[in-house]
């Protein structure tokens, strides 16, 4: 007679069905931090598509405030010196001694007025502020988180498409193919990575599309490396073997049976690339390569504050500052937890 397992030793059939994605994503709900994080990177996502679309901070360009207008929990401006002069509040100034055109501005004041049929009164205070045009910081920073995040996660998944691809070629096949992909990143890795970047975009000029390719095509030798090195490792293991053995073709085993054990190590270069490249962006901005004049981003709104912190006015600096910081710890800590879900070494611990 056969023996009878007991049915609490038995596989259930939802467990031999899990695969390694399901696997991951139930010990990815556990992590509270990871959870957190998702939500604000969604939340961020989402906020990036509705700016996209123009149905928030597509005005970002009004002068809607005075300029460096306070922010509004900090109370109203105080107006200029030239603001009170204006208002007969100053000191009287005979402009007539210095302009020959001065009697006339009266007149043309009086007829500009007839013509004009509404003017829209500048605001003595905006949410976080306005700058040196009376823009509104906070729609400057939602558009430039638009425009940085596109530029930053966009590229960093160009380079990893690139490097992943490439470094599963050269260490999954190696001989002339592996030997080609060396020289090329040997060739690629020689030359200073800033500078590099700095030579396509001077020569390809400014935006964002450029801005995107310029990262992307110089920054996958990292991650080309790392990926290599797994390959290497795991093409010669035994579940890769037996998948050859029962007749799986090179794709499969490839991309199949190898990449989700080497996806946590994808995962973090793609992290690393994503918050390199914002920072890229940031400096090619404030050098005047990176997205066009008619573009607001983190970097530029960053290059424009230098100078506004001499005159006091630190608003445009902490926005930019913490979109950005809270953004990229969200994103990095997110990737954190996907990896440690995906790691192959914890799988065994459910």
């Amino acid at each position: 007679m056969s023996a009878v397992l007991p049915s609490s030793t038995m596989p259930r059939a939802a467990d031999r069905a899990d695969g390694v994605w399901s696997l991951a994503w139930r010990r990815f709900r556990s992590d509270r931090v990871g959870l957190m994080s998702l939500a604000i990177v969604i939340a961020f996502l989402v906020l990036i598509a509705l700016s996209a679309l123009g149905l928030i901070a597509s005005q970002w360009q009004r002068e809607v405030g005075v300029p460096y207008a306070n922010p509004t929990f900090l109370g109203p401006t105080p107006p200029s010196a030239v603001a009170l002069i204006e208002e007969g509040k100053g000191p009287p100034v005979d402009i007539s001694a210095v302009d020959p055109l001065a009697p006339r501005y009266s007149e043309w004041a009086e007829l500009a007025a007839k013509l004009k049929v509404s003017e829209e009164v500048p605001a003595n205070t905006l949410p976080l502020g306005g700058d040196r045009l009376g823009r509104d910081v906070l729609a400057k920073a939602i558009k430039g988180a638009e425009i940085s995040i596109f530029v930053g996660v966009l590229a960093a998944l160009l380079a990893t498409a690139i490097g992943t691809a490439l470094g599963a070629l050269s260490g999954f096949l190696g001989g002339r193919i592996g030997d080609l992909l060396e020289w090329v990143y040997n060739v690629f890795t020689s030359i200073p990575g800033i500078l590099l970047i700095f030579a396509f975009a001077a020569v390809s000029g400014r935006g964002t599309t450029t801005v995107v390719l310029i990262l992307g095509l110089t920054g996958w030798t990292g991650i080309y490396r790392l990926v290599r090195a797994e390959f290497l490792k795991h093409a010669v293991r035994d579940y890769v073997r037996a998948a050859e053995a029962i007749g799986a073709s090179l794709s499969s085993r490839m991309f199949r049976h190898i990449l989700p054990n080497v996806s946590h190590v994808v995962l973090v270069q793609l992290s690393i690339l994503t918050v390199g490249f914002i920072k890229a962006e940031v400096i090619l901005s404030y050098l005047g390569l990176g997205v066009s004049i008619d573009q607001v981003s983190w970097g530029t709104m960053l290059a424009e504050s230098q100078v506004e912190l001499l005159l006091g006015h630190w608003w445009q600096l902490a926005t930019a500052t913490v979109f950005m910081a809270v953004f990229v710890t969200a994103f990095s800590l997110f990737t954190d937890a996907l990896r440690d879900a995906l790691d192959p070494k914890l799988r065994g611990l459910e």
